[in-house]
Parts: structure tokens; sequence; C-alpha cells
């Protein structure tokens, strides 16, 4: 699955387009399906949908051809379930970073001394004190030394500047480098699906739901998916469970495989049931915050349609 830092990605959710209506599965109900594990997965897949073939028959694909790979298909899968792909976290601006590094106690206490020593060095007692107390006029070296005291306080702030400016900088520099590597990364990621019959590899953004992907050792999946044919597969799914034990898939026990998980022994067939923000990675990302920009603009455009809406309602009622 890809997390790319392109924001023109139309259909990365549910069903924006008229197309779900087309298949024999929601992307609700597909969702939900992919929630379920072990013997509760199985029983669903069998009572509700009478098997995983007929999952594949529901999805319009062939577990053994795979998918046509006519254009016009994919893209009414896409408009119908969404791309494989999870909008990112929006980056943070220079300021924010700026702010962030001006968060350290140390630099607030050489803030703190700055400031009190800037105070001090301008303030000076009444003169009529000075002389009540008996005390005699300082020489012109101490007069100098206490015009000249408002600079320890300036050294200090213009030091604490000058450490914030560096730190947020490189923060800076290192948060553009790493979405640059990322993004380069999963351009160049490919995994191995079925598509007329013949086995290719192709983008993993371009990976779509009904989609007949085969696994293998080491493979990191890209999608969510249920088996369809597995030799003695096992599964690490510490990224999405916490459990350190491998997890042994099998069409009996259980066929539930998700994004973000490592092959670690054995090879299969999967029918990719979930991708993007629909799948179970996805939905972490979303609930950690790296979809609210595209849950925003999704508000925003339910407002501009919801107007007209109302008010046309409004004047039929008149």
């Amino acid at each position: 699955m890809t997390n790319n830092s392109a924001d023109h990605h139309p259909g990365n959710s549910v069903a924006e387009g008229s197309y779900e209506g087309d298949f024999g599965c929601s992307v609700m109900d597909l969702r939900n399906l992919m929630e379920l594990r072990s013997s509760e997965a199985v029983t669903r897949i069998n009572d509700t949908y009478g098997g995983v073939h007929n999952i594949c028959k529901r999805l319009k694909t062939s577990p053994i051809e795979g998918l046509s790979g006519n254009p016009a298909d994919l893209e009414k899968r896409r408009q119908a379930f969404g791309q494989n792909f999870i909008p990112p976290k929006k980056a943070k601006t220079f300021l924010q970073l700026v702010w962030e590094a001006l968060q350290d106690v140390t630099l607030i206490i050489l803030e703190i001394a700055a400031i009190i020593s800037l105070g001090l060095s301008f303030y000076h007692p009444p003169d009529g004190d000075n002389e009540i107390c008996g005390e005699a006029k300082g020489s012109a070296e101490d007069e100098g030394e206490a015009q000249a005291g408002w600079i320890e306080g300036a050294a200090i702030l213009f030091s604490v500047i000058i450490v914030v400016l560096v730190t947020a900088f490189n923060d800076w520099s290192k948060e553009k480098q790493f979405r640059g590597l990322q993004s380069r990364i999963e351009q160049e990621q490919k995994f191995t699906v079925i598509r007329k019959g013949q086995v290719i590899q192709i983008p993993v953004a371009e990976i779509v739901v009904g989609d007949i992907a085969q696994i293998k050792y080491g493979d990191l999946l890209p999608a969510d998916g249920i088996l369809i044919q597995g030799n003695d597969l096992k599964i690490d799914e510490s990224s999405l469970t916490g459990e350190s034990d491998q997890v042994k898939k099998s069409l009996d026990k259980d066929p539930m495989l998700l994004s973000g998980t490592h092959v670690m022994e054995g090879s299969g067939r999967m029918v990719v049931t979930a991708v993007g923000i629909n799948s179970q990675t996805g939905i972490i990302f979303t609930l950690l915050g790296a979809g609210e920009g595209e849950k925003e603009k999704k508000i925003k455009k339910g407002k501009k349609t919801g107007a007209p809406e109302n008010r046309n309602k409004a004047k039929t009622q008149d």
C-alpha cells in the first residue's frame, strides 16, 4: 500500500461514484468482513457469501485468470472501492518546527535568564537613594560596565535564536528528504498479480479490489485480502496486532490477510478485498491523522453540495 505525498488522486475513499452497485459487495461489507478473524471470519464467509469463490464472483473476478485488465473496469473499481493510496499526514511548516524547537526546557530557562538579565541591565536606582546611603558615585569604568550590561542578555537571546533556527531547519530538511525517499520507494515498489491469466508485476498503487495477488516468502502485503490457495503460509502480524508469534493462514482456519503484514513462510494466492484507507492499515493511519486532509476536503464538498439541496427542499415546502 502506498502512502504518497501527492494529493491529486481521485477516489481515495469509499464509493465516490455510482459504481458500487455494479458489484455484489459494498465497501462497508468488505471492511466489516476484514475486521473478523479465525473461525468467525470463516463462518461469515461461508454463511453470508457462500465461500471465497462466491466472493470472487461478486467482485467479478476469476480466482485463476484474475481481472481482465480492461482500463474501464479498473477505473470503475477505483471509483467504487478506492485507490491503493493513503493520503499522507500534512507536513509541518517551518514556523511549526520553530515553535516545537522553542519548547525545549533548556532553551526556555535560557530565555528566562536572558529576559531577567536584560531587565536588570536597564534598571537604574534613583541617585537620591545613593546619596542617602552615603554611597559614592562609581567610577567611569563602572558606568561603562553598567551601560554595556544589556549585551550579556542580548547574547543569550541571540544564541537561543540561532539554536532554534538551526534545529528547525535540520528537522525540516530531514522531513523533506524522508518524504522524497518514501515517495521514490513507493513508486518503484511492485507486486505480483494475475491478469488475463498471466502473472505480471504492477506498481502497488495500481492494485484494485478484485485483483488476484500472488504472495510468497518475504512479501509485505500491500492490501487486505482473503486467501484462495495457500501452501504452509505463515504471516507476521506484529505490525498491526503486536503479537510476536507468527500466524498460520489456511482456508479452513484463518484466511484473512492484512495489509502491512509480512509473509514469513510459504506462498499462496489471495483476492484483494480492501485497498488504501479502506484497508486495516489505512484505517489505522486515518485514526492517527494521516487522512485528516482528505476528510476535510470531503466535508467541504459535502457542504457545497448540501447547501443547494437544502434550498431546493425549502422551496418545495413553501
